[in-house]
């Protein structure tokens, strides 16, 4: 198994366990699914039998309803207005030109050929895009995008290719 990390914050985004696309050489484009995860509580962990006037009365279960992709990997949802995200996709730019410069610098023609282009794309389609940074929510890390297909049910996600760590298991 693959799993792909932020190269700013560790955390991990996705898992090679979805669909994996290269959109223009510079997008992962995952495919996902709405899901409901159940949560709760165990309750026979707690010990002790519910009697028959009780029976109705366990512990509420907690769900979270969302995109698989988002759930399994604990991606956080955030909020950008649409001049904040340019200063951040700047930055984030910048910091992931960094990276190409230090550790893998045949890289960095192709990452600034395609990123004209790309973040045209984002900007193109910003009103639709919902955003997700990893666990740790660090503000300089990745912000994943998520949109929906035409048929508004099935969600897919963006995750920027040079901000990605692979790391096998």
């Amino acid at each position: 198994m693959i799993v792909y990390r932020d190269i700013v914050t560790g955390d991990e985004m996705f898992s090679d366990s979805y669909k994996i696309k290269l959109i223009d050489d510079f997008f992962y484009e995952i495919e996902g699914k709405m899901t409901t995860e159940k949560g709760g509580i165990d309750e026979s962990a707690i010990g002790g039998n519910a009697s028959a006037e009780d029976a109705g009365e366990g512990l509420e279960e907690s769900a979270k309803q969302g995109c698989n992709i988002v759930l399994a990997n604990r991606l956080q949802e955030t909020q950008y207005a649409k001049p904040d995200y340019k200063i951040y996709i700047k930055a984030y730019s910048k910091r992931i030109l960094d990276h190409l410069t230090k550790n893998n610098p045949e890289r960095v023609d192709g990452f600034k050929a395609a990123s004209g282009p790309a973040l045209k794309k984002i900007m193109g389609n910003y009103k639709n895009w919902q955003f997700f940074t990893g666990e740790k929510m660090d503000p300089d890390g990745m912000v994943a995008l998520l949109d929906f297909r035409e048929d508004g049910v099935t969600p897919y996600m963006l995750f920027f290719k040079d901000g990605l760590l692979e790391e096998k298991f």
